[in-house]
């Protein structure tokens, strides 16, 4: 199962700008996205605003694919849910490593190996599935000394 702890605190902040939405709009769908600033806007079938999350919280987001966490040292530099009664969700993660791309791929490739989630290196992709049936693949590309990567989740829910 897929956890990204940060979405639960941005449903709870009480100090945003946020507007309530008429029920009968009939909006089911659940769009959130947040950048590295911590800015996040988003749109509830409740209601839609934008609020700005407290310094670090992006960056020490707790993130996990079936127990497999981040890369020690790594930061979530944004994020983007897209959610509907209709349709499976999607999250779209970018965050930042402290080492090179070809560990990174390796960190998270042990890890999978190691909690027995169904992962593989396709051509510069990883791409695996969890316990739960989503489906999800990586990029890592070079940035500085360290990494700069993305985590794309689709849910079959």
């Amino acid at each position: 199962m897929m956890k990204l702890a940060a979405i639960t605190p941005l449903l709870l902040l009480a100090a945003c700008d946020a507007e309530v939405k008429s029920p009968v709009d009939k909006d089911e769908g659940v769009q959130m996205k947040a950048d590295a600033d911590g800015r996040v806007a988003f749109n509830l079938p409740f209601a839609k605003g934008e609020m700005k999350l407290p310094s670090g919280m992006m960056s020490n987001a707790d993130f996990d694919i079936d127990g497999v966490k981040m890369m020690p040292g790594s930061k979530v530099t944004g994020f983007n849910l897209d959610a509907g009664k209709d349709k499976p969700g999607k999250v779209d993660i970018s965050f930042t490593a402290p080492a090179s791309p070809q560990e990174v791929s390796a960190y998270f490739m042990d890890q999978f190996k190691a909690k027995g989630v169904e992962a593989k290196v396709n051509g510069d992709v990883l791409e695996g599935r969890s316990d739960d049936g989503d489906t999800f693949s990586m990029r890592f590309a070079p940035q500085g000394s360290g990494t700069s990567g993305t985590i794309a989740i689709d849910s079959k829910k």
